[in-house]
């Protein structure tokens, strides 16, 4: 759900910029170095894909829920396919060798999934009711720096909700334009969303069965990838306020009259998403350059940030697990063919310091 639409970001975020200043990589050393300070034992989740990306965890953090486009059959002279390059949805276990199955329709193209608190249902956005009749993506609304910097926000993309299986699929969104990047709060009841139904990208709250719409933001410019924060009482979400395609953090409350900006630099700042404390965010940020995208974390009430990742390529769409013990993100820097996938570790928020550890032992 991002989604910057995050889902159609990821492709544009892999294009080779050399970084600020061009700065060298630090080496493999280095970067296990300086991210063991909050992240252990990093592993790769998502395998046999195209590419995946952008997990949610379950509420009692066993399984995932992530969007992935699937590996194509072997074949010669292959003819394109209408959506064959988009994304499904995909839930599975978090043990070892467990199957991811598709819980999307497996038509159209897919984003921004979303367990339901209850862990009992699941909600994700899809053109499936309007597929492709092309091989060519669908055009909309897009989001763009430069002519290969893009993302498009399809305006049959609908959200829905269903079983954890994909059954009982239910539409909640009818409005004309693009309706995508939903999640929900914390007691279920309410979804947090984008949506274009007024000719912006605005973010909206509906009830979780889709009535009772109301807008939040007023703003010109894209607003979008939205997220209650633990309490319910406020949101998270990414802004280009400015008209130069540079994204920037907001939280507010959920009555939107208490906009504040947590980010106001030259970079692209998106995916962000709340820490189980109510108090840290973490996001990506294009500060070390569009092909070396970092998470930051991120303290709300007094703005203090702290750079998490530091493997080139790049690292986004970061989540807590719900107990906030280990971070889920999405990287195109740690595979070795340079597709995205997606990755775990277990999460220090608070790590002791060499000093600490030292006198705890004696």
């Amino acid at each position: 759900m991002s989604s910057l639409a995050p889902t159609f970001l990821l492709a544009a975020a892999l294009i080779a910029q050399h970084p600020p200043g061009g700065t060298p990589a630090p080496s493999a050393e280095d970067v296990a170095r300086l991210e063991a300070k909050h992240l252990k034992h990093i592993r790769q989740v998502t395998s046999g894909f195209a590419r995946a990306g952008e997990g949610y965890f379950s509420p009692d953090g066993r399984s995932i829920i992530f969007q992935a486009v699937p590996n194509l059959p072997p074949s010669i002279f292959h003819r394109p396919k209408p959506d064959e390059d988009g994304y499904q949805i995909y839930l599975g276990a978090l043990t070892e060798d467990s199957p991811a199955r598709m819980v999307s329709t497996g038509k159209g193209r897919c984003t921004c999934p979303y367990f339901h608190p209850s862990g009992r249902s699941i909600l994700f956005a899809s053109t499936h009711l309007e597929p492709s009749t092309t091989a060519e993506p669908p055009r909309g609304p897009a989001y763009s720096r430069t002519a290969r910097y893009r993302w498009d926000f399809p305006e049959s993309m609908d959200i829905f909700a269903a079983d954890l299986d994909g059954k009982n699929l239910v539409r909640l969104t009818d409005a004309p334009g693009y309706d995508a990047e939903a999640s929900y709060s914390p007691d279920g009841s309410r979804i947090v969303f984008t949506s274009f139904r007024d000719g912006d990208a605005e973010i909206y709250i509906m009830d979780a069965d889709g009535k009772n719409p109301r807008r939040i933001t007023h703003a010109k410019g894209y607003d979008g990838g939205p997220f209650f924060s633990p309490d319910g009482q406020r949101i998270i979400y990414r802004s280009d306020r400015k008209g130069n395609d540079l994204l920037q953090i907001y939280v507010n409350n959920t009555q939107g009259t208490a906009e504040r900006a947590l980010t106001s630099n030259e970079f692209v700042n998106w995916g962000p998403y709340w820490h189980p404390d109510g108090r840290q965010i973490i996001y990506a940020t294009s500060k070390h350059g569009h092909a070396n995208y970092e998470l930051y974390l991120m303290d709300v009430d007094s703005g203090a940030d702290e750079r998490i990742t530091y493997q080139e390529g790049f690292d986004g769409l970061p989540v807590f697990s719900p107990d906030g013990k280990r971070l889920m993100w999405t990287s195109s820097g740690r595979t070795a063919d340079r597709k995205s996938q997606l990755f775990i570790a277990d999460f220090t928020l608070k790590p002791e310091t060499p000093h600490a550890a030292a006198s705890a032992a004696r």
